[in-house]
């Protein structure tokens, strides 16, 4: 019998092994299995069968475990350390009568479908917003003395869950879990500005905190408190509260007010991380999208936090505010630039809290301009050259040039400065055109003063001197521009640009500002002359070549400057008891220069508040003769003319031949004024000179008055000669001089 039950165990599988209940490898037990099919089922085991039919699969087979712990017990062992899973499992009779769920059973009674069905949801919810607590306003009076008198935690979580109610209504979110309820605009926003002014300082007085002293940086973290577990899930639900009220709002004032408070609340924020985090996300958006007021508040709020925990949030507020100065400086306006100007500003602010941190993020963001830079170069393709001629790029090179510029006393950021230099130049010399002049003058400003700042030679002048050398300023305009160009808002002409009169005209001007700016950089070093010495040359070669007084004049202006600062470097020089190898003379030579001023640095002064007044009144789109007070030549309409004619008609019966010949040479001039004022003013001020050249339209206009005049009905005046009436038309000569200012105006 053993025989037979071994060799029935070797053919068993292993389901079929677990499932047998680990009974035939018994020898006792296969005689009494065996005896038990001969001799039939007893009472007893029909019992049990039923009872094992009853149970589930999950008990029976918790059973069967059972019995294979007190067997084989190194075999449970080797289950119990590699399959968990197989042992740990719920003990509940989930299959019991599984074989009648399998099959779908008929309700003895059908239900009838009701309207009612619908509105359940609709009924438990009035059952709950009528267990809810309403807030009012004299509810909140009541809280707000409470909180004056003694702060208690259980008062506090009744304001924050009032809080939470009113938040939650915000977002259209319904209030079912909250135990208050708002439902007026005027409760909420009672309540809103009473959880704004009054909870920070409640909550000081109940966690205990000591008011921080005047020379005392270091923020008080709550945490330090003993009573702060007792009320952290308070503290928690009305920060979480809090961001989300910062994330629907909209209203500029009310998004300011809510910042203000966010920052009394940062020490909270830096004990709690997950409401921290969701903090910064939202205030880096402000910072990048919101009015002024509401990015100076979201810039004092993350520069805070930045402060008190720089090792674990510095890097991640770094990356996601240079993405999102990236992302926001896509397109660029007058109203723009100045939102943009604020973000480098306080983005380098922000590196230079940790120059190593920066410098990582400096490298590996400089490396990327350079890989655009490189792939444009080597693929030669419109895709490629898009990547690098767009506003985003140029402004990241201007942001990494005043990073670099602001830190500059820095040995761990100098390393960057020769890439940035390279990456920039090879960004001019991509694609050197006309129609990207304006490209190019945004580079050579930020050379300009990375150069100034950090005391490092960059050859910036050839860039300037070669526009002049490629444009021909000889030729005259194609067509007339109503309005100058605004280079501080442009990267790159079209072809009608390229042939307006306004297009040279800004050339000149921006030649002008730039060569300035960088020789006022240069002004006091002792290098000077020679520095000077070729840009003197090739502006002499041009002012031979070019015969347009107005770019003449402004280039022999700034030719005088230079030369005149070359003179007063070389006097200066003459008088040095030193020799050039001494390098600590020439520094304190060249810094006793500065102190002393030089005829450049004096001019440049006086001319840049002037310019900035330019400036100004160009971004608010006036223009830059409306302070010189010229007076108006005010015309009437010809309409006005002819009722006034019809006003007092028959009152000079013995003039009608005359009002004739009158209305006539009104309609000359009427029609001559009216293609005058179809052009802007501009042209009318810019086209001065060319008046000279206008005689001959003169006499196209008395040939057709002599024509007019033969056709009219009625006689003209016997006094008057055609002569005489020459003369009325032609008047005086005009009369044109320049304007003369005095530096003052």
């Amino acid at each position: 019998m053993a025989a037979t039950s071994k060799r029935k165990l070797e053919d068993l599988s292993v389901d079929e092994f677990l499932v047998s209940g680990f009974d035939s490898g018994d020898e006792e037990h296969s005689e009494e299995e065996i005896s038990f099919k001969q001799n039939g089922k007893s009472k007893t085991s029909e019992a049990q069968e039923k009872a094992v039919k009853k149970k589930g699969k999950a008990s029976e087979h918790k059973d069967q475990l059972s019995r294979l712990k007190s067997k084989d017990p190194e075999f449970y062992k080797f289950l119990e350390e590699n399959d968990q899973k197989l042992l740990n499992f719920e003990d509940s009779d989930t299959s019991e009568d599984e074989d009648e769920q399998k099959y779908h059973t008929l309700p003895s009674q059908l239900e009838e479908a009701s309207s009612d069905d619908d509105d359940e949801n609709k009924d438990s919810k009035k059952k709950s917003k009528s267990t809810s607590i309403k807030v009012t306003e004299k509810m909140i009076e009541g809280w707000r003395a409470e909180l004056k008198n003694e702060p208690t935690p259980r008062l506090f979580r009744q304001i924050t869950q009032a809080f939470k109610a009113a938040v939650a209504t915000t977002k259209g979110e319904s209030a079912d879990e909250c135990r208050y309820s708002v439902p007026d605009s005027a409760v909420f926003n009672a309540l809103i500005l009473f959880c704004i002014r009054d909870v920070q300082p409640a909550l000081h007085r109940i966690l205990n905190l000591k008011a921080l002293e005047k020379d005392q940086k270091k923020l008080i973290l709550p945490s330090s408190s003993s009573r702060w577990q007792r009320n952290q899930l308070d503290i928690k639900m009305y920060l979480s509260g809090l961001v989300q009220l910062l994330s629907s709002l909209t209203q500029s004032t009310v998004v300011a007010a809510v910042l203000r408070h966010a920052n009394q609340m940062v020490p909270f924020f830096l004990c709690l991380p997950k409401q921290c985090r969701q903090l910064l996300k939202h205030l880096i958006k402000q910072w990048s999208t919101g009015e002024e007021t509401v990015r100076v508040l979201a810039f004092l709020a993350l520069n805070k936090i930045c402060r008190n925990k720089q090792d674990v949030y510095l890097n991640q507020i770094l990356k996601s505010m240079y993405i999102a100065y990236v992302r926001n400086c896509k397109f660029t306006s007058p109203n723009a630039l100045t939102m943009i100007s604020f973000m480098q500003r306080t983005l380098t602010e922000m590196y230079s809290l940790d120059t190593q941190v920066s410098y990582q993020h400096g490298f590996m963001y400089i490396r990327q301009l350079a890989i655009h830079l490189r792939n444009a170069m080597s693929m030669k393709k419109k895709e490629t050259y898009q990547a690098v001629y767009n506003w985003q790029y140029v402004h990241c090179l201007y942001l990494w040039c005043r990073v670099l510029s602001t830190l500059h006393p820095s040995v761990v950021l100098e390393p960057l400065i020769y890439p940035l230099c390279q990456v920039i130049i090879g960004c001019i010399k991509l694609v050197p055109i006309s129609r990207y002049y304006p490209l190019r003058f945004h580079c050579v400003r930020a050379l300009t003063l990375l150069s100034a700042s950090t005391k490092t030679f960059v050859p910036v002048l050839p860039f300037l001197l070669e526009v002049l050398q490629q444009e021909d300023f000889n030729k005259k305009p194609g067509r007339m521009s109503a309005k100058p160009f605004n280079f501080a808002v442009i990267l790159k002409l079209s072809k009608t640009n390229l042939q307006e009169k306004a297009y040279k005209d800004g050339l000149i001007e921006q030649i002008y500002d730039l060569m300035l700016e960088y020789f006022h950089t240069q002004a006091c070093t002792i290098g000077f002359p020679e520095l000077a010495l070729p840009t003197i040359i090739q502006l002499k070669a041009f002012l031979k070549e070019c015969k347009v007084a107005n770019y003449s004049k402004q280039i022999r202006q700034l030719l005088e400057k230079v030369q005149e600062n070359c003179n007063h470097i070389t006097n200066r020089r003459q008088r040095a008891a030193f020799g050039v190898a001494d390098a600590t003379a020439v520094v304190a030579w060249e810094k006793q220069t500065a102190e002393e001023g030089t005829p450049l640095t004096k001019y440049y002064s006086q001319w840049k508040k002037l310019r900035e007044k330019e400036i100004q009144l160009e971004i608010s789109g006036k223009e830059r003769m409306e302070d010189l007070n010229l007076p108006e030549i005010k015309r009437r309409k010809p309409q006005e003319k002819m009722e006034d004619k019809k006003e007092f008609k028959g009152l000079f019966e013995s003039d009608s031949d005359s009002d004739d010949a009158h209305r006539q040479f009104d309609v000359l001039f009427t029609e001559k004024d009216g293609d005058e004022n179809s052009d802007d003013d501009d042209e009318g001020l810019e086209d001065l000179s060319d008046l000279s050249g206008d005689e001959d339209d003169d006499d196209d206009l008395e040939g057709e008055e002599r024509k007019k005049t033969s056709h009219s009905k009625g006689k003209a005046p016997k006094k008057l000669s055609n002569e005489d009436l020459k003369e009325i038309v032609e008047g005086d000569e005009d009369m044109v001089e320049d304007l003369e200012l005095s530096d003052e105006d």
